[in-house]
């Protein structure tokens, strides 16, 4: 049901079930799935393919051009998975040519205020909480929950079910199923509660305390700990997907925060 006080491009692909409340905008090459409400006062831009049963509240942006002065007016696109909800003043921008997507994955909530920046990709079933701000080329993998007024640096990467507390500045890679406070961002603890509330059983959490136990809280230094690991630490996908992850991180991953304390307690030595 579409409002006649809002305005939709004749080129837009709408699905016959989609609502569209009064004053909102829908430009052309815009595609919306069924059941999707748009609520009043949102603007989907060129380039916005938005999947079925979204909801999207007043004042969002999704697919603005990128805030990046490399954009010279490529055709690129956001995608938006199914069951999303959209909250209040959330802007999503369109990528650039370095990945040409910009992507929301299916089942996320976006609480109000969010920015995702270009190229950034966000998997399934994420939460960001009120006023997250992404830069650019961010990878959020699936699960993960990003607390409020948290400000992410570009082409960092967050592992799956990886919880991030609220008003972090993260400028290095979370890896899965840890959780990540205090400044600087460091290591806390694994996300017990949040794993527990997914279905993993208490011996895959307590297989991935072990891990971490040995990156993290005994001393050693990340390729020391990594060959550990390896070498002492059965085989799983949880451990091989924590090895790939801490392997193939171009920024570095966190720090443990003891190992922090311990080295300024020493003046460094």
């Amino acid at each position: 049901m579409n409002q006649p006080l809002a305005y939709i491009h004749p080129d837009a692909r709408i699905a016959d079930n989609v609502v569209i409340e009064p004053f909102s905008t829908i430009s052309k090459d815009v595609v919306i799935g069924e059941g999707t409400w748009i609520g009043p006062n949102v603007t989907i831009m060129e380039g916005a393919r938005i999947g079925k049963n979204c909801r999207i509240f007043p004042g969002a942006v999704v697919s603005a051009i990128p805030q990046d002065l490399k954009y010279e007016g490529e055709r690129t696109e956001v995608l938006v998975g199914d069951n999303t909800t959209i909250r209040e003043c959330v802007t999503i921008n369109r990528g650039t040519k370095a990945a040409n997507q910009t992507v929301v994955g299916s089942n996320c909530l976006l609480m109000a205020y969010v920015h995702v920046a270009h190229d950034c990709r966000i998997g399934d079933s994420c939460i960001l909480a009120n006023a997250v701000t992404l830069a650019g080329h961010i990878d959020i993998e699936d699960y993960a929950i990003i607390g409020g007024m948290s400000a992410i640096h570009q082409f960092v990467k967050v592992g799956p079910h990886a919880f991030i507390s609220g008003g972090s500045l993260v400028s290095k890679d979370v890896p899965p199923y840890c959780k990540a406070a205090r400044y600087p961002l460091s290591y806390v603890g694994v996300n017990s509660v949040g794993l527990r509330r997914r279905g993993f059983a208490s011996d895959t959490i307590n297989h991935i305390l072990d891990i971490y136990r040995i990156l993290y809280v005994r001393g050693y230094n990340t390729s020391r700990a990594l060959d550990i690991i390896d070498a002492e630490i059965p085989a799983s996908p949880e451990r091989d997907g924590i090895i790939d992850f801490v392997r193939s991180s171009v920024r570095g991953v966190m720090k443990g925060f003891m190992h922090r304390h311990e080295h300024r307690a020493t003046g460094g030595r």
